[in-house]
């Protein structure tokens, strides 16, 4: 196999064909991200951009521990998020591909309209619905709750319900994708063995179905470290993530190095993550069952 691929890049036909999709790449993804490297080592005054090499930017972020805080803020916030997105997800993926099979196209219609509503109105939406003369606390009094029972609005409580209820759907149809495709045979044959409904589940369906997790996993955290608007909106910007703060650099304090600076440093922890992610994929394949 490698032998054909090692030929396969010495024919002119295929390089030809090849190149227009490298130069694109290069283009649009390559190009940017070194105008991004070089634009930490400039600098900026009176809110105008100096191309004179420094490395201010970086010795500012290296040297400041608040820009690290919040890092390590947004990385709590994301892996939370994915954590509680998994735990509600996996089931209504598990009822979508088994218990709920008739109904399955119905209940993904209503869950795929929830997800094309638009991000900025749902998210408004939740504080109209959390707010303190809003439909929670209204609710809450009727319950026979005193004062505003419910009063986690500009919190990172809020927050954290906002980025899960916006990024839900991405995992629930991760994982119904990775259950779905499970042969309902091989469950099948584990009652035929003698075993019972949770051991067919823990020892077949669950290692059957870990491709879809991790994939959701992956993908729920690197959505999850770049919101802005739940941070902003639902947490009053009391508790900044890093997509936030680098949106505030480039918007409000025009300081387009440090921004470049934090948005470089935010993809590198984020792959590192990613990669992390991967690694204990593959240690787990291997050694067996979760």
């Amino acid at each position: 196999m490698s032998g054909e691929i090692d030929r396969s890049w010495r024919d002119p036909e295929l390089l030809a064909k090849a190149l227009p999709s490298v130069l694109l790449q290069t283009g649009f993804f390559l190009a940017p991200l070194l105008m991004t490297v070089a634009l930490t080592f400039q600098r900026t005054k009176n809110f105008q951009l100096t191309w004179t090499w420094s490395l201010e930017t970086w010795t500012d972020i290296f040297t400041k521990p608040h820009y690290w805080t919040i890092l390590g803020h947004t990385l709590f916030m994301a892996i939370t998020c994915v954590v509680l997105c998994l735990l509600i997800a996996f089931p209504v993926a598990y009822a979508l591909a088994t218990r709920l099979r008739a109904f399955q196209d119905h209940v993904k219609v209503l869950i795929t309209f929830a997800f094309l509503t638009d991000a900025t109105l749902k998210t408004f939406g939740w504080v109209l619905f959390l707010d303190k003369n809003g439909a929670a606390n209204y609710l809450a009094r009727g319950l026979g709750f005193e004062g505003d029972a419910v009063n986690i609005l500009f919190t990172d409580w809020a927050t954290m319900l906002g980025m899960v209820y916006n990024l839900l759907a991405f995992a629930i149809f991760t994982i119904y994708l990775s259950i779905d495709a499970i042969d309902r045979s091989l469950i099948l044959a584990a009652y035929d063995a003698g075993a019972s409904k949770f051991r067919a589940f823990w020892e077949v369906t669950l290692p059957l179905a870990r491709p879809g997790i991790w994939a959701a996993s992956v993908l729920i955290f690197l959505l999850a470290v770049g919101v802005f608007l739940e941070p902003k909106v639902l947490g009053g910007g009391k508790s900044p993530m890093s997509a936030e703060l680098i949106r505030q650099t480039f918007e409000t304090r025009v300081n387009w190095p440090l921004g470049a600076a934090l948005t470089l440093v935010l993809m590198v922890v984020a792959v590192f993550i990613v990669l992390l992610f991967n690694r204990v994929y593959s240690l787990k394949r291997h050694m067996g069952p979760i």
